[in-house]
């Protein structure tokens, strides 16, 4: 049977980017077979990025050489290695130093005249409507939503990596995953379903507050534009924003070595990036707020899957069958439902204009421009769903716990050979003076 491609590879989140080390075909080297993985595969699906924490899990081992004592004048210099080790070792340490200064520097002047109350808290809130003073504050928009987006992005990035690095490692070794490579992955979806699994059901609530309940493609143009919200959508709509703005600084950074969908993964940020903001700027907000929800369910259940697959939870497949069909009914029907309304509600509900000084942006050029971004992500989700109809059919069809694991899914494999390329330099380097290397290198380079 062919190669058959690990479990995830489906989320445009972060585990995308774990790609396993290469391996050149070699006949003294045997691929073992996944020991596991219910499904025998990496979901090969997902729109989300890795982790800082996880960033050096899948980077191979360097042995350290002792050096000698470090001397008075250099003890200085080794106070700053020893800081930066730290903040390698803690990689959210920098994130944390950055809001507890910004928090700091607020409380001198904790009002709106401080710069940094931007940062933190909501702008643009309106005055009360006269008419009605307890209706619920109105907030618009304006540039400075950028710096609260940026704010956001590093307690994200804060809370990301501290959960990561002090929760879930220790919850992975719990669980009896012992390979550094599997324990980055498992990290990374266990965090993305607590991520999605908190705000997928903000979204839902957020939605019941608008006209577009349940999707409604009607109420995304009824009494367009939309240039107003109450506090909590602006804020979950700039909380999101500040995710997939840090999913997309860490896939930016390269420090991952690309996954076979990687091209597909950068043109999913790029696409999702796109009609964040420009949903937001010309005010198609409640569109966007319904293309969250529907990929920020599905990338739960997506996690989810991929965290039980990891476990070799009992219950994997039919939890994989439970996920394919929210996958298909969010990403697919209820998408798809409002790229169709782009050809009839979209010109016949609400004014049909380009105006500039009132701020009326629906015309037939921003339908052309939502057209092709909504049809670029479903082109990119359907990508993904020959993936998770591929895993489903050999799940079904072959004996999957017999199949070889394809390039992507030798982590085990790697772990242990980084181990013995480590211990065969240090080894080798030290062939005199050190009782027992001899045996040890004949040992590791296989000729005992």
């Amino acid at each position: 049977m062919a190669d058959s491609e690990p479990f995830p590879l489906l989320n445009t989140s972060v585990d995308q980017l774990h790609s396993a080390i290469d391996h050149a075909p070699s006949s003294s080297r045997t691929t073992r077979r996944r020991k596991s993985s219910a499904l025998g595969q990496d979901i090969r699906a997902g729109d989300t990025g890795p982790a800082l924490a996880t960033a050096r899990d899948n980077t191979s081992v360097i042995p350290t050489v002792p050096t000698k004592r470090p001397s008075k004048r250099r003890r200085a210099r080794g106070g700053f290695a020893r800081v930066r080790q730290a903040m390698t070792k803690h990689t959210y340490l920098v994130p944390a130093l950055i809001i507890g200064l910004t928090l700091a520097l607020y409380i001198v002047q904790p009002n709106d005249s401080n710069p940094l109350h931007r940062f933190i808290f909501l702008s643009y809130r309106l005055p009360s409507d006269p008419v009605n003073p307890d209706a619920p504050a109105q907030y618009g928009k304006g540039l400075w939503d950028i710096a609260f987006v940026a704010f956001w992005t590093v307690v994200l990035t804060f809370t990301r990596e501290f959960i990561m690095q002090e929760l879930l490692r220790p919850l992975a070794r719990a669980a009896g995953i012992r390979s550094r490579g599997k324990q980055a992955r498992f990290m990374e979806q266990m965090y993305t379903a607590i991520y999605f699994g908190c705000l997928g059901p903000a979204g839902l609530y957020v939605m019941s507050k608008t006209p577009v309940w349940y999707y409604s493609t009607r109420g995304m143009y009824e009494d367009f534009p939309h240039m107003t919200h109450e506090a909590g959508f602006k804020f979950y709509y700039l909380f999101q924003a500040a995710y997939w703005a840090q999913q997309a600084i860490v896939l930016l950074l390269g420090m991952e070595k690309p996954r076979k969908d990687f091209k597909e993964l950068v043109g999913h940020h790029i696409v999702s990036l796109s009609l964040i903001a420009l949903s937001y700027r010309f005010h198609f907000t409640y569109m966007g707020l319904a293309v969250y929800s529907t990929h920020d369910i599905s990338d739960f259940f997506l996690a989810t899957s991929k965290v039980l697959n990891y476990i070799d939870s009992p219950i994997v497949g039919p939890y994989f069958f439970l996920f394919m069909c929210v996958w298909i009914y969010l990403r697919h029907f209820i998408n798809l439902k409002i790229i169709l309304s782009l050809f009839t509600e979209y010109t016949t509900v609400g004014p049909f204009e380009l105006n500039w000084a009132t701020q009326q942006y629906k015309c037939t050029l921003s339908q052309y421009i939502t057209l092709g971004l909504l049809s670029s992500l479903q082109a990119l989700n359907l990508f993904w769903l020959f993936y998770i109809f591929r895993i489903a059919y050999r799940f079904l069809r072959y004996d999957i716990a017999e199949d070889d694991r394809s390039d992507a899914e030798v982590t085990d494999v790697d772990d242990e050979a980084e181990k013995k390329k480590a211990l065969s330099e240090k080894t080798n380097g030290h062939a005199s003076g050190v009782n027992g290397t001899a045996p040890q290198a004949r040992l590791v380079n296989g000729r005992a």
